[in-house]
């Protein structure tokens, strides 16, 4: 990658206005967290020579300090210590990865769902051994973890009832738990990443552009958000139900091939705030 292109500094610059607002929610929550600016300014430093160090390397030459210091402008002695810390794994807990699959197939696969394509209510276990039940279900996925301990977790969170006649119905709303703080964790990184990755890639113009479109409106009463927040959950949920329905069936197809080793993350979301009379940010109508 070519070394990137420098820009004004001054808070006024396009960007930089850009970045002050993104950056407000997230040290927000890093408030929230008590985690304070000097643990924050430490990670970012590390990232910037982490990513200088890995994606804007000139083919032949090998990356020294002193460029990667001229790149980000961290001290070339900080970079050299900074380049021997190891990165990080970045992996989805194990219950979540379990909790991805099996929704994934509950939802997806011919013998979970019903003629309109909503996922069935699954019998906990069944004396005639009929193949789609919520003990099969799990076993498809994982012989380590007992059906019963997923299915306490998962009520425990919501993502499921038990009727009296010990039939499991799924919340289809229920993609991601409610609760569970490492869970929530990982798909806070794994979402917003891809979609500031999303976002970076049309502005740099790294490509043909990436999906990546808002709907935006102000002066609207509260009963009109509930409104456009219900019609939004209904139609997100019906646009990610499609796509992740055509991906399972690509996948299964894809397995066995070679070339089959890119992801894809599909998203919605909705947000919404009293606006607040002395902030000129989003102001127009």
């Amino acid at each position: 990658m070519e070394r990137p292109t420098a820009v004004q500094s001054d808070e006024g610059a396009p960007l930089m206005r850009a970045l002050r607002r993104m950056l407000r929610p997230l040290v927000r929550l890093l408030v929230a967290r008590s985690i304070p600016y000097t643990n924050f300014a430490d990670l970012l430093r590390w990232v910037y020579v982490d990513v200088a160090s890995n994606d804007f390397r000139i083919e032949g030459k090998p990356q020294t300090d002193s460029r990667v210091s001229l790149l980000t402008g961290v001290h070339r002695r900080e970079v050299k210590r900074l380049r021997r810390r190891a990165s990080p794994a970045f992996r989805a807990p194990k219950s979540a990865t379990l909790g991805v699959q099996l929704v994934s197939r509950w939802t997806t696969l011919p013998e979970y769902v019903d003629p309109q394509g909503a996922p069935r209510a699954l019998a906990y276990a069944s004396a005639e051994a009929k193949p789609a039940t919520f003990e099969t279900l799990v076993r498809s996925v994982s012989t380590d973890i007992r059906p019963r301990v997923v299915l306490d977790e998962w009520e425990r969170l919501g993502l499921v009832h038990v009727d009296g006649e010990d039939v499991v119905h799924l919340d289809v709303d229920a993609f991601v738990p409610a609760q569970g703080e490492e869970e929530l964790s990982y798909y806070f990184g794994r979402n917003l990443h891809d979609h500031i990755a999303a976002g970076a890639h049309n502005l740099l113009a790294e490509g043909d552009p990436l999906l990546e479109r808002s709907v935006y409106y102000n002066n609207l009463s509260a009963e009109s958000v509930r409104e456009l927040e219900e019609l939004a959950r209904t139609e997100g949920m019906r646009g990610l139900r499609a796509v992740n329905e055509r991906a399972a069936e690509l996948q299964r197809r894809d397995g066995e091939q070679d070339g089959a080793k890119h992801r894809i993350n599909f998203g919605v979301y909705f947000f919404s705030e009293d606006m607040k009379p002395d902030s000129q940010d989003e102001s127009e109508s």
